[in-house]
């Protein structure tokens, strides 16, 4: 089957979903995996909250909480590409929510579902880019050993990061398929790279009782049970990406096959990546009271010079980190306008005719891409009103993005999973169980979360994350009373979905209905001819 033909029959099922294909098919399946990768950023999100676990258990907290984290987000990430293998759209979980809902609640699941993904996406982009812009001013620590960045500091340093992403993503958008596949390998290359330098150049060793069995909370202020709990917020944060890239279905060649795979082979992926990276650190882990009280609370550059022996091997080893960072910081904003893009397709946001549109000049959603730059830049701001703010950055993007996850599976749950059981991508007899342990776990997550590393607190490093996540909920509410309730249908959905209704030709992997094919066939035709047109070009250009 040639690449037109191809194109031509994803295309067809996404009229069949109900919209038009506007956006270039360009996009591999490992270019998929890369992104997802990315956005994860593994050795990146493990180093940038390391603190975290330091703080709460250590040694047990940051193993066995990173092993159990990963089959976790194995499960969810195996329960989404059930569903994703069925609807493979960029609206991704919201769409899902919809889909799987009978035609009386599809709205409010897809209005609820959806602005729990778009402010994870945003706030995980921010999350991402604002650890990196603290990575980036602790490296000058590593010969300034009083630096303290300021706030000023801080935020401009991360809204220079977000410019680069946002210039890589405007400007360089035909060479993302490449930059994500060489983030795989730079991934790879730098955790071989740290892994073999700290092990050889290491003058002191810890031994394996400790890596494997050591566990201290006492700095914690928490109960010594519940504090690793709160510790998982580190690999809870860093394993949140996956989901993300079902906002690239539409730029994907056979996305109901490839979209799915690339989510849980780049969560197996991440999962060993992190043990690769997380034991040698562990082994050469220098005095754990000296890292913690780094004042800007980002040990990791310490850690690397203090077992390099010097500020050049350690910027050396901190460099690959930040090389990751780029490439977090790009997929991150990347997936976050496709979610802002689909979203506003549905007319969910304010402004909704303006963040949907498409330019085709660049062939991206532009002014979805300067929406989630802005917000993510705004966001940055509540650093001057607390130290802290990268925590609640990080808590509210992963109760979203669990949430926004957990949303589907548990109406695909309530259902029977009946809507699922032809999906290219099943989970067989195994689908119920892992559908509610996921379940499960996301609400045990919500709560973790919002709590803060350590006590006592005070309003300065405060937890900050059920204070943001109320806020987006507000303008969500405010909202939808305003334009929602009379003006949001939600994505097509025709009538209550049944289990035959699901096979749509290649959504599904069976033949369609007639009537569905020649109704897909003529959408896809129709909105090629509109695509192609000048008037079309000229109404959606920027």
């Amino acid at each position: 089957m040639g690449r037109d033909s191809v194109d031509a029959s994803a295309d067809a099922a996404l009229a069949a979903m109900g919209y038009k294909s506007e956006l270039p098919r360009n996009l591999s399946m490992m270019s998929i995996l890369g992104l997802s990768f990315a956005i994860m950023a593994v050795p990146f999100g493990l180093s940038t909250t390391l603190y975290i676990t330091l703080t709460d258990g250590q040694s047990v907290t940051i193993i066995w909480g990173w092993v159990l984290v990963s089959l976790i987000s194995l499960s969810i990430a195996a329960s989404l590409a059930e569903i994703c293998a069925v609807y493979p759209t960029a609206g991704g979980v919201y769409y899902w929510s919809a889909m799987l809902s009978t035609r009386k609640y599809a709205p409010i699941a897809s209005w609820v579902t959806g602005w729990l993904t778009l402010v994870g996406n945003w706030t995980v982009t921010t999350s991402i880019n604002f650890s990196g812009a603290q990575l980036i001013l602790s490296a000058i620590t590593l010969w300034r050993e009083d630096f303290v960045p300021n706030q000023y500091q801080t935020v401009l340093m991360y809204w220079a990061v977000m410019l680069v992403c946002f210039s890589v993503n405007a400007f360089g958008s035909k060479y993302l398929d490449l930059i994500n596949k060489i983030c795989i390998y730079w991934t790879a290359a730098s955790v071989l790279i740290i892994l073999v330098t700290l092990l050889t150049m290491a003058d002191h060793r810890r031994s394996g009782a400790f890596v494997f069995g050591h566990y201290d909370a006492s700095a914690s202020g928490w109960p010594t049970g519940w504090a690793f709990f709160v510790g998982l917020l580190q690999a809870a944060y860093t394993l949140t990406g996956y989901g993300m890239v079902a906002a690239m279905c539409e730029e994907v060649q056979r996305p109901h096959r490839e979209v799915p795979k690339a989510m849980v082979l780049s969560v197996a992926a991440a999962g060993i990546t992190g043990v690769i990276y997380l034991i040698p650190i562990l082994f050469v882990l220098p005095d754990i009271a000296t890292l913690l009280n780094v004042k800007n609370g980002q040990p990791i550059g310490l850690l690397f010079k203090t077992v390099t022996g010097s500020a050049g091997g350690g910027f050396g080893l901190l460099f690959l980190i930040l090389g990751i960072l780029f490439f977090a910081g790009v997929g991150a904003l990347t997936a976050a306008s496709r979610c802002t893009y689909a979203f506003a397709r549905d007319r969910a946001i304010p402004g909704s005719r303006l963040w949907s549109r498409v330019s085709h000049t660049l062939d991206i959603p532009l002014w979805g891409l300067i929406l989630s730059t802005v917000v993510d830049c705004l966001l940055g701001l509540i650093y001057f009103g607390s130290s802290a703010a990268f925590n609640s950055f990080t808590g509210v993007a992963t109760i979203c993005l669990s949430t926004s996850y957990g949303i589907p599976i548990l109406v695909s749950l309530m259902r029977g999973r009946k809507l699922v059981r032809d999906s290219t991508f099943s989970l067989g007899k195994f689908g119920f169980v892992i559908n509610a342990l996921t379940i499960a776990w996301i609400a045990l997550a919500v709560v973790l979360f919002c709590m803060p590393v350590s006590l006592p607190v005070d309003a300065t490093d405060m937890n900050y994350a059920s204070v943001v996540f109320a806020g987006f909920a507000t303008i969500s509410i405010v909202w939808y009373f305003i334009r929602g309730r009379s003006g949001f249908s939600g994505p097509p959905v025709e009538k209550d979905m049944s289990p035959e209704d699901v096979d749509v030709g290649v959504v599904s992997g069976h033949p369609p209905p007639a009537d569905l094919e020649s109704k897909a066939a003529a959408a896809a035709a129709g909105g090629a001819a509109e695509k192609g047109s000048p008037q079309s070009k000229t109404e959606s250009s920027i």
